[in-house]
């Protein structure tokens, strides 16, 4: 099956502040979110403001990888 060459994609966008923290110590889990940008428009890695429910406050959430 061919690849779709649609330039809107899903991306997946994590929270910065709870994977630093999981590195160092006990984790309660990390915020994701799902969202779809546009390719051609956006080439770089997505950054939002996002609510973490596991930090209780807005963060920056980046576009995880794949």
């Amino acid at each position: 099956m061919a690849k779709s060459k649609d330039p809107r994609v899903t991306v997946a966008l994590e929270c910065i502040s709870c994977t630093r923290r999981e590195t160092g110590g006990k984790s309660t889990g990390i915020s994701r979110y799902t969202t779809r940008k546009n390719r051609r428009n956006t080439p770089t890695r997505l950054e939002l403001k996002k609510y973490c429910f596991c930090c209780q406050k807005h963060t920056s959430h980046k576009e995880s990888k794949k």
